[in-house]
């Protein structure tokens, strides 16, 4: 057999660069390895942000198991255009970017559907009621948390879709607003808005359902 020639690049193997995989390796360069053939490169990218996309579908569409279809779609637009995928953006605006146009053509779609109470997410999706000021993790504070979670995600789920997407895309995934402007392709002062249109909604329907409104990171800051 003749020897390989040192000008033919290498092509990437689960088996044979699993060692360049680490935790420390950026979206970006997992992308690129999974679409030079490493499939361990594309399982890490989706345990890096199952559940944080799934979180936003669900909390977006208010449907547990349609966000569970989403999401695989999600991974599955993914796959397809990986071959043809280059760094010139970063890979979290590009995931969120296909989740958020799912979502958005099911909504249209499902209008007229009503939706349901959602549970906790899988994986490590922080749940809105969870960011309830940090006290003793008692049994009371569990309680409270169950009681207030429905009425968090119903006032959650009264606002508008677009202030709706920026909430989630701010305070539960912690996008910045820059890329949330990709995301959505929405100007950024129309997204800064949305978002303090979402946080002055939520604390006016939380007062009318008896609940303190939990404290927002997302008005201010980029």
């Amino acid at each position: 057999m003749p020897p390989r020639s040192r000008d033919r690049p290498a092509r990437f193997t689960t088996r044979a660069r699993r060692g360049d995989v680490t935790s420390d390796s950026t979206d970006e360069e997992l992308l690129l390895r999974f679409r030079d053939g490493d499939a361990g490169a594309f399982e890490l990218l989706m345990r890096r942000h199952r559940a944080t996309v799934f979180t936003f579908l669900a909390r977006l569409t208010g449907d547990r198991p349609r966000a569970e279809d989403l999401l695989q779609e999600t991974w599955l637009r993914v796959v397809a255009a990986a071959p043809r995928w280059e760094p010139r953006a970063r890979f979290r605006t590009w995931l969120f970017s296909v989740a958020r146009n799912l979502a958005t053509d099911e909504a249209r779609r499902a209008v007229h559907r009503r939706a349901e109470p959602l549970d906790d997410p899988p994986g490590d999706g922080l749940p809105l009621a969870e960011r309830l000021p940090a006290g003793d993790p008692g049994p009371e504070r569990a309680a409270a948390s169950g009681e207030l979670r429905p009425k968090l995600l119903e006032a959650l789920g009264s606002l508008p879709l677009p202030q709706r997407e920026v909430f989630l895309l701010r305070e539960q995934a912690g996008v910045p607003f820059a890329e949330i402007a990709e995301i959505t392709g929405t100007p950024l002062p129309t997204v800064k808005s949305r978002m303090r249109y979402a946080l002055e909604a939520l604390q006016r329907r939380l007062l009318e359902l008896g609940v303190e409104p939990p404290a927002a990171s997302g008005s201010t800051g980029t």
